[in-house]
Parts: structure tokens; sequence; C-alpha cells
């Protein structure tokens, strides 16, 4: 499979010159094998037997191997995180390691802290999948200043329906509709039968794990809470899993990467008092979510007549959506070294989809609109929070399935098609 170019990579390459260890991290799929051993010339695959094997053999080798050596899938010999860490401590050099890891293991590691830095990746954005050339640069938004925004696209609601089903993950996204249903399908149930016990979390009753996980999609990008996804996902048995079950769920599923919820942001120099800390629920990846709930394209628009297409199930296009805008986001963010929160007051009277945070608590306000025109209604949160943070507030953007990217000429808010956000 040809490689094509993630996000991250420019990152790898400068981190990796200053840095003598990187850990790049994500779930199972999302590249980072290709695209961490695109700059490794030694790989030691420790999914192979024998390669582990050979390095707990002589775990030296590590450093006598040309460098950058990559350690793939390092979950799976947890020693060889402290191999890492060892060398490093020794006067290992820029660019010695780059580790990649799909899961956090439950054995006892050192954190790595001051030795190996962590990236996150993920599925890969909009943009990274070349559908579209975009027009407006996720950078220019979070820099100081007024960011240039233009550009048009014929990208529409269908187009976006069917990225939400194709899938973020390389591999998955190249095959057909039919083998690309399961693909998904079957990795859904790897989770399930071989991921939860190969980090030793014995799977008693898969059924309710699976509709846990249902249930869990069904509130994509709300901020449910756990309780209630129980009990949607427990009805009508009456041998309900306890808390600390379902809490164990939830916690190898974050361990896995498969569960990428959005933190609540809780204001900066405290000049918002009452907001809600409770996440905003996310899997890795949107099409996980479609393939739990059953749903492909077909499912959230339809054609009523020639050249009109129309969303079926509003409610939940909207939250798949948000979900495939924030994984784009998230992405980029990542790139640029900031955090992405959601906002939502305790009453529920203001939301914010997401809060893009730079380190000097400046902020990049997003909301999320099926709407390709949004009007004053849509915008009526970000124009509260622009009165609120006054000049911490360095942007307020709408990302909409639209045809146009313009500024809004009575308020200055930017609308951005999703298939115009770049990097």
């Amino acid at each position: 499979m040809n490689y094509t170019p993630r996000a991250v990579d420019a990152n790898l390459r400068e981190m990796l010159r200053g840095l003598p260890a990187v850990s790049v991290e994500g779930a199972k799929a999302v590249g980072k094998t290709m695209t961490a051993g695109r700059l490794a010339r030694t790989t030691i695959r420790l999914d192979r037997r024998e390669e582990a094997e050979l390095l707990a053999l002589d775990p030296s080798r590590l450093r006598r191997d040309p460098t950058p050596v990559l350690i793939d899938e390092w979950q799976l010999m947890p020693e060889s995180w402290d191999l890492v860490r060892r060398a490093v401590d020794d006067g290992a050099g820029a660019g010695a390691f780059l580790l990649t890891g799909s899961a956090t293991p439950r054995a006892r590691i050192h954190s790595g802290a001051g030795r190996i830095v962590r990236v996150r990746m993920r599925p890969m954005s909009f943009a990274e999948r070349q559908v579209e050339t975009p027009t407006v640069s996720f950078a220019s938004l979070l820099a100081d200043g007024r960011a240039d925004i233009g550009g048009n696209t014929e990208v529409g609601l269908g187009d976006y329906a069917e990225e939400i089903v194709r899938s973020g993950f390389p591999a998955v996204r190249a095959q057909d509709g039919v083998h690309r249903r399961d693909s998904l399908d079957g990795y859904l149930t790897r989770i399930v039968e071989h991921d939860f016990s190969e980090l030793g979390h014995v799977v008693r009753r898969p059924k309710v794990l699976e509709a846990w996980m249902t249930a869990y999609a069904a509130v994509t990008g709300t901020t449910a809470t756990y309780e209630a996804i129980l009990d949607a996902a427990t009805q009508g048995i009456g041998d309900k899993p306890t808390r600390p079950t379902t809490a164990a769920y939830r916690d190898t599923l974050e361990r896995l990467w498969i569960l990428d919820e959005v933190p609540a942001w809780v204001g900066s120099r405290n000049r918002l008092a009452s907001l809600t800390q409770t996440s905003k629920h996310f899997l890795a990846d949107p099409a996980l979510a479609a393939r739990l709930l059953g749903v492909g394209s077909g499912a959230l628009v339809d054609q009523p007549q020639p050249g009109k297409i129309v969303a079926r199930d509003g409610t939940l296009l909207g939250a798949l959506f948000e979900h495939l805008v924030t994984l784009s986001v998230r992405v980029h963010a990542e790139v640029e070294r900031a955090r992405v929160l959601h906002l939502r007051t305790k009453g529920g009277e203001h939301e914010v989809d997401l809060v893009v945070e730079r380190d000097d608590g400046k902020v990049l306000a997003i909301e999320v609109k099926l709407n390709p025109l949004p009007g004053d209604k849509d915008v009526k949160h970000l124009r509260w929070l622009r009165e609120k943070l006054g000049d911490d507030l360095l942007d307020a953007v709408v990302v909409t399935t639209g045809p146009l990217a313009y500024r809004r000429p009575q308020d200055g808010i930017a609308v951005v098609p999703l298939a115009l956000l770049g990097p």
C-alpha cells in the first residue's frame, strides 16, 4: 500500500533531531508502524515471536543496531520500555529510538518521564484523506492575528456521510464497501475476543461488553452519564453488570486507545466559574461508532430527487459529523501542541463543541453544524464566549458541510467547510 503523508510526519522528524526516544501511541491500524518505520534504520517487531525472543536474549543490540531503532508494539514486551529508558539514561543520543504502542500494559513500568516523549497518533483527519485541497490553515486559526478565510468545494453532505463510514484507518478505507464493513466488524470483534485478554482482562460476558460499546456509540458527542450508558446497554437483562465491571470496560478501552473522550474546558484565568467538568464521548474513529450502530452512509443521507442530498437522520448524522470534525481538529492540534476540549455551562445554557487551547491559555472556539449556511442562532454561543474572553479568544469558527469558506460580515466569525480545513 502506498504511503499517504500524515500530519505527524514533520513533528516526528523534528523531535528525533533533538530527543533520544519518542513513543508513537494510538489504536491499532491508525498507521503507526508505517509512519514510524519510514524514519527507522532498524525495526524490531515484537508481534513476531522470534524477534521478541532475540531481543530478550540480547538486549544490548539496542545500542549496536543502526539508529533510529524502532521497537514496534512495545507493549507486547513491556520490559523493552525500560531497556530504552536505561539506554537513554546511559547517554543515547538524539534520534536513537522510536517506539510504537497500541495499548498501555498493566505491567509496572517506569513512566519514562524525561526520557521517552509520547506522541498520540489518531486515524486520518479529513485533510489527510486527500478528498479535497484545503484552503484554510488550522495553524493560522490558532495563531495570533486574523487568519485568511476563503475557498470553495463541491464536497457535500453525501460525501461526508461516506467518509464517516469509510474510516480513517488507512488499510480499512482502501477497501471496497463490503470488505470495509467486514474489516471494521472484525476490528470490533478482536477488541472483545483478543485485545482485552491481551491486557489481562477476562471478559466473562462478551455480549454485555458489545452492548455497552454500542450504547456508548449511541451517545457520541454527548456528556451522557455512564449510568445512562449502562442502563441503555442492559435493558432486559436481569443480572446487570456491576459498576466496577463497566468501569473496567472503560479503563481497558481507554488503554487500547479505543475511547477518545474530549475533556471539559474549565476556563482560563478563572473568568468562567460555572462550567461542567464532564467529558464528551467519542470513539477512536466515527466509522467504529457507525458500525456498532449498524448504519452505512445510506442510513445517514437520502436523495429525494437527482442532485439533492438530505439528512435521513439529522440527529445521528450530526453527531457522527461532529465526531469526524473532532477527529480532524485533534489531529491538527496534536501537530500544534495544543489541547482540544469542550465547553458546557452547568445549566446547559451555553455550549461550544470544541475549545482548542494553546499553552498560553488563549483559545480557538469551534462549533460544528450540518447547516451549510449557519445563521445567527448557530453562532450565539461563539458570540457569548467572545464577550467573556475578549482578547483571549484567538478566533471563532463554525465548521460546516457547505460549499464556501468565508467570514460572516456581521460578526467576523469564520465559516469553514470541513473539506477546506487543513493543517
